[in-house]
């Protein structure tokens, strides 16, 4: 007798095969949702995608973080399997993008960096209209339009045009309309890119409803807060290639330290006042606007820096992030 159980938290399956007073329990891992080794394109001799490996397991949450023109849009692309590679392999749900576009892209969801919603259309309308395209019933789309409203906070404005909602609103309609094939990947292309703080928090808790769901998630983001909240893991991408991979947390503790002291002198006295501040924490970096101290101990070397009499004009103590291990990686900060 042979029993199959589903059992471990990312798809994993248990098998139990009984026979003859035994009990043996095997364990079968899932294969990737995503598979990239040494990925690359180019364009004539430009490479905006220079060689990265990385997978994403079943329903985790997956970012690519680094300032824009890293490279991150044209992975996605590829992983949308809308733009073929140059090289190196690439596996999306078990098929090969460059040959099983169309299988792939219906089982995908895709939020685009900027949204591209039909205008002459209403918001329920939109949902509608987009699940026809999947080869559903008008029934099974009204129904799913609503469900994905109501799961969106927009139900109230589903007889609305597009033109009238508020970007925040736009972009969560983007996420519901991405969700109306029940996709098994969704790819998130900067998605709170243009956002005040409180629409882009509104966003980020449906995005992390939909994580505790079972989505897998691919998302891009310069946004070291929001690779922080949404992340399982990342990989930090600059110039095309992958400078570190890893948990947000585990990154940090990696590449920074506890704290950081950050010091404003004047943009004419950073550089020489900075030369005085060598030995204080584990290290010193002058930006063009900025001294940051990478301490495990920020209100003792604030202190002992205004005991020394150096006044800044600002001071801020404050826990490291990823944009610190970006800085540490690359020499430069994530938003330049």
């Amino acid at each position: 007798m042979l029993s199959i159980d589903r059992r471990t938290p990312q798809g994993a399956w248990e098998l139990r095969a009984l026979g003859q007073g035994e009990l043996l329990v095997c364990i079968i891992v899932p294969q990737p949702v995503i598979a990239a080794s040494l990925l690359t394109k180019k364009y004539k001799e430009f490479a905006a995608v220079d060689g990265i490996s990385f997978e994403v397991e079943p329903g985790e949450s997956f970012g690519l973080l680094g300032p824009n023109g890293a490279g991150k849009s044209t992975t996605m692309r590829m992983v949308g399997a809308v733009s073929t590679r140059t090289s190196g392999s690439l596996s999306i749900l078990g098929l090969d993008p460059n040959d099983h576009g169309p299988e792939i892209r219906a089982q995908l969801g895709v939020v685009p960096q900027q949204d591209n919603l039909d205008m002459d259309l209403r918001v329920r309308d939109n949902l509608i209209v987009y699940g026809r395209y999947f080869g559903m019933s008008l029934s099974s789309c009204a129904a799913k339009a609503e469900e994905l409203l109501e799961f969106a906070q927009l139900a109230d404005r589903k007889k609305s045009k597009v033109g009238d909602l508020s970007g925040g609103m736009k972009r969560r309609l983007t996420i519901a309309r991405s969700l109306m094939n029940d996709p098994k990947v969704l790819l998130l292309d900067e998605p709170t890119t243009g956002l005040d703080p409180q629409a882009r928090h509104i966003l980020w808790d449906r995005l992390f409803r939909l994580k505790e769901q079972g989505t897998t998630l691919l998302l891009t983001t310069h946004y070291m807060d929001e690779a922080e909240q949404l992340c399982d893991r990342l990989v930090v991408v600059d110039k095309g290639a992958i400078m570190a991979e890893g948990a947000p947390a585990d990154l940090i503790r990696s590449y920074s330290t506890r704290e950081v002291v950050e010091l404003r002198f004047g943009s004419e006295l950073n550089a020489s006042v900075a030369e005085q501040l060598v030995g204080i924490g584990d290290r010193v970096e002058v930006l063009p606007d900025r001294i940051l101290i990478y301490t495990d101990d920020g209100d003792g070397d604030l202190g002992w820096i205004v005991a020394k009499g150096l006044t800044p004009i600002t001071s801020l103590v404050r826990r490291s992030s990823l944009e610190d291990v970006f800085l540490r990686l690359t020499g430069r900060s994530l938003i330049e």
